[in-house]
């Protein structure tokens, strides 16, 4: 019953994230997040409420946490977006075989997608390493990995 229980899912995540960060940034070892917390405010969250399935109130309670959280975070040295197309994004999909994921509406990723491309347009906490895959197979091509790893080298700099 996602209109019921989204907000509390959202602020599990929330904290989750927020705990996990913290302690990133309070250690001395460098680390690669495959998720941010920016994303569940920027994208999950802020789409959940679109489409209806979070109330006005609870999702502007849930911003207002968000934005209090964040502003004791110590931004990512480098942000890097992977950016893709919906055919792409559908054949990974695919190939990760996870039921899961299965029933996910080709709407609601392009849902995401949107929110993904509008969020990263804006973002300012930080570097942005901006990274076009539809190309890229750098998970089974040492070429295609060796490139990611020099831009990202790069970004870093």
């Amino acid at each position: 019953d996602m209109r019921r229980w989204s907000f509390q899912l959202q602020v599990y995540f929330l904290s989750n994230r927020f705990r996990s960060h913290k302690s990133i940034t309070e250690g001395s070892r460098s680390v690669v997040l495959d998720r941010v917390i920016y994303e569940d405010a920027e994208i999950f969250a802020r789409n959940l409420f679109e489409i209806g399935n979070m109330e006005e109130r609870d999702y502007n309670n849930y911003v207002a946490l968000y934005n209090v959280m964040t502003e004791y975070l110590h931004p990512p040295d480098l942000l890097i977006y992977l950016r893709a197309s919906m055919p792409t994004l559908l054949r990974q999909i695919s190939l990760r075989g996870r039921d899961f994921e299965r029933s996910i509406s080709r709407e609601y990723l392009e849902q995401l997608n949107r929110h993904y491309e509008r969020w990263i347009s804006h973002y300012t906490k930080g570097k942005v390493l901006i990274i076009e895959s539809d190309n890229l197979d750098y998970v089974n091509r040492k070429e295609d990995f060796d490139r990611v790893m020099a831009m990202v080298s790069e970004g870093l700099q």
